[in-house]
């Protein structure tokens, strides 16, 4: 059995721990409403410029632009979004088990497909692995702007456009509640079924529907990569507040179970030392 000090040293350790997830959950509490406003925030102009594509897309039947033409796959792309930073539980265990998943099934060499990674994790996994990724992004702030990942977007877009694959498929954790998130995974090219999200306007085009299309599409699925960092972001940082309030709870569990042994080992001590003072006393007798 554990000495008291040994008890008492486990019983310190663990409380410091504790205050320590304690800290990280509120902090993780704090992004988290600022990633969720942002992720929110992004919605109505993702819902306009999809419902704009989509009118111009049903009404102008002659309308075609190579990045909503489907063509024979014979590369395809995956961009994978996950976190730079563990703590997370299983944030990206659960993205990068559905990814590779997807590509078992799909490829039977690492020749068939590239790999886009944005965070650490997934970049460092990839590689690994030795497949080939193509473009990484890193380091990107807790409340990221487009700037920190135009080079990516316009590369995974432009790539595209090139031929160099001829499918872009994206996997990143939905943001459904602090305490729930999906792994999620959504084909960003080519853009074969754009539906609108409500009610759709009638516009008028100058210049024509062609170049206008031009323009808006590569902005569109740009703007759906982002989107679906801000989402994923929100969904970091509710992973990381739950995975700090699970440490957390389970440090006060393990200190009222150390405390309990730790008081139960003093009272056998001090009961030993006065059967053994009683002991001493009745041989003097």
């Amino acid at each position: 059995m554990a000495s008291l000090r040994d008890i008492k040293t486990r019983i310190t350790s663990t409380k410091k721990t504790s205050q320590i997830t304690k800290a990280m959950q509120m902090v993780s509490a704090s992004k988290l409403n600022k990633a969720e406003m942002s992720a929110k925030a992004f919605v109505p102009y993702m819902e306009k410029i999809q419902d704009v594509v989509a009118s111009i897309a049903a009404g102008s039947s002659d309308v075609s632009n190579p990045m909503m033409m489907a063509r024979p796959v014979k590369k395809t792309a995956y961009l994978v979004i996950t976190s730079d930073r563990g703590l997370v539980g299983g944030y990206n265990s659960n993205i990068l088990r559905t990814v590779m998943a997807k590509i078992n099934e799909r490829h039977t060499s690492s020749d068939e497909f590239v790999i886009l990674s944005v965070g650490r994790k997934g970049r460092d996994f990839f590689a690994k692995k030795g497949y080939n990724i193509i473009e990484s992004s890193i380091g990107l702030p807790d409340h990221p702007s487009f700037a920190d990942i135009k080079e990516i977007t316009r590369k995974a877009v432009g790539m595209f456009a090139d031929g160099t694959y001829d499918e872009v498929y994206m996997y990143y954790n939905h943001y459904v509640s602090a305490i729930s998130q999906e792994v999620t995974e959504k084909k960003v090219l080519p853009l074969t079924d754009i539906q609108p999200t409500g009610s759709t306007a009638s516009y008028e085009f100058d210049p024509s529907a062609e170049a206008i299309l031009e323009v808006l599409l590569p902005q569109y699925a740009e703007s759906l990569i982002f989107g679906a960092l801000l989402d994923g972001k929100a969904s970091e940082h509710a992973a990381s507040m739950t995975a700090m309030k699970s440490a957390t709870d389970n440090a006060s569990e393990l200190i009222g179970d150390l405390t309990l042994v730790y008081n139960r080992a003093r009272q056998a001590a001090i009961t030993q030392e006065i059967t053994e003072i009683v002991g001493g006393a009745a041989a003097l007798e």
